[in-house]
């Protein structure tokens, strides 16, 4: 049995194939495993809560596993080693989320492309057709993640708290979530995975993408990702296409195409989950 695991922050989503590509079980989803946010027993903790997993852990001759909180050594060490002592038995490869979206959304396996990820939190990177390649060290959700779940949750709240919403706006956003003072705080500042917690507002903005100030916050989050990360590949984004993954990209393609032509990038192929796409990755390359 090979697992092909891709892992958010929020959530990660564990498929099941044999070594022709077969799913053998119902996708399995746990909370997303964040080595860099998480410690090592709530890691244990996660995965060991899915009875299915457990079952059949000593089946497991594989675990392809992809994830956010993965592209620095130390996180991804601690990861692999859980990974392994829960599956005695399997061969554990641990991988930066990055090179998720870029196998899933490659038209070709040496395709050179830009890829990018919209999610919880987002990402960027260069693929020549081999290698990736970085030039901005994320510091995580408090001071980068542009254009991600937990920065649109940012943005609402400090918009709900300084008066910036539409009074309509405001009143829904009042009564779909709860916006007292020191609830709010509390998840941040006292509760695990507050990017997390932040990125769970960002559903709002895709309920209400009829109001003219969403559409516009959608798009200063997207000029700010685009400036921040896209445009350090200035000489490669004339020749190559920028391609996108995440649920928060695939839900903004058309504020995501303006801002394209907006600053001169050509917009390719937008993943919403990554995980069909491993999986005919990882079973054409067994």
């Amino acid at each position: 049995m090979i697992l092909i695991v891709d892992s958010g922050s929020t959530k990660a989503d564990w498929i099941s194939v044999d070594n022709n590509g077969k799913q053998l079980l119902e996708k399995i989803r746990t909370s997303g495993l964040n080595p860099e946010i998480l410690k090592e027993k709530k890691l244990y903790k996660i995965i060991r809560k899915s009875e299915e997993l457990m079952v059949h852990k000593r089946d497991v001759t594989h675990v392809f596993f992809y994830g956010a909180g993965c592209g620095t050594e130390n996180p991804k060490l601690l990861l692999k080693k859980v990974l392994e002592d829960i599956f005695v038995n399997a061969e554990v490869e641990v991988t930066e989320d990055t090179m998720a979206a870029v196998r899933a959304s490659l038209n070709t396996d040496d395709e050179a492309a830009v890829v990018c990820i919209l999610g919880t939190g987002s990402n960027c990177s260069y693929y020549d057709g081999e290698r990736l390649h970085q030039r901005i060290t994320s510091l995580g959700y408090t001071l980068m993640d542009d254009a991600s779940g937990n920065y649109y949750g940012k943005q609402l709240i400090r918009d709900y708290y300084f008066n910036h919403m539409p009074e309509a706006i405001r009143v829904s956003f009042a009564d779909k979530y709860n916006m007292d003072a020191d609830f709010i705080k509390y998840n941040l500042y006292k509760q695990p995975s507050p990017n997390a917690y932040l990125a769970n507002f960002a559903e709002f903005m895709f309920l209400n993408k009829d109001s003219l100030y969403v559409q516009n916050m959608i798009k200063e989050g997207v000029r700010l990702f685009a400036k921040n990360m896209i445009l350090q590949f200035k000489y490669e984004i004339e020749k190559v296409p920028v391609h996108f993954a995440g649920s928060i990209a695939y839900f903004s393609q058309n504020e995501i195409r303006e801002v394209g032509e907006e600053l001169g990038f050509k917009v390719g192929n937008f993943v919403r989950r990554p995980i069909e796409g491993l999986v005919a990755y990882h079973t054409k390359h067994l």
